[in-house]
């Protein structure tokens, strides 16, 4: 159990669960790390395979990150909450992923593998569909992914956070290190170019 001083119990952030983990992992708990790492490789694998279009490129981007949260034990500060703290690391090495190879296109109904099995990048439709309706589906999802791609950089980090991370402004701006106000513009705009690029769609 990791101890705490005064001024780390005026620290908000350790009212976050996770928080408390990584902490408790900076005391010698590798069990903690291992709950971390179950919690969030599935969905951190997810988001950087949407930013970076590439199965194996997000498989090893992935480790990466929590090769990163276990370099940081020893030195580890909460200035934020874990969630917040761990997308940026991911959403950081995507961006100098993306800046070293051309963005590759993929399709949206490919499955990857991790510890928990294979894993489709999008959610998918529990009910089944006729094979006309399960086509018109995939099109749908890939028109829409395309759109996604085409935003500028900020505006589709935005959107993804948003959209399939459930991410409130407040995380989505201190994961992007910007302003509340500054996200809230970045997802209208997105909302608008989507809207339009999207629009032959729509009923």
């Amino acid at each position: 159990m990791f101890f705490l001083t005064l001024k780390d119990k005026s620290n908000s952030y350790l009212s976050d669960p996770d928080v408390c983990l990584m902490l408790e992992f900076q005391e010698g708990n590798k069990a903690s790390f291992e709950t971390l790492m179950h919690k969030y490789f599935p969905r951190l694998l997810n988001f950087i395979y949407r930013y970076v279009s590439s199965r194996e490129a997000a498989q090893d981007l992935t480790q990466e990150v929590f090769i990163r949260v276990y370099k940081s034990g020893s030195g580890y500060k909460p200035q934020s909450k874990f969630q917040t703290w761990v997308f940026t690391i991911a959403r950081n090495l995507s961006l100098n992923e993306l800046r070293r190879n051309k963005h590759r296109t993929v399709s949206l109904d490919a499955t990857f593998s991790s510890d928990d099995g294979e894993m489709r990048r999008q959610v998918e439709d529990p009910n089944s569909v006729s094979p006309d309706e399960d086509l018109l589906r995939r099109e749908k999802a890939v028109a829409v992914k395309a759109a996604i791609d085409d935003l500028p950089e900020n505006q589709r980090v935005a959107v993804l956070l948003r959209r399939y991370e459930q991410f409130s402004y407040e995380e989505i701006a201190r994961t992007m290190n910007i302003s509340p106000k500054a996200v809230k513009s970045l997802l209208s705009r997105a909302r608008e170019s989507l809207k339009t690029k999207l629009a032959h769609l729509l009923p």
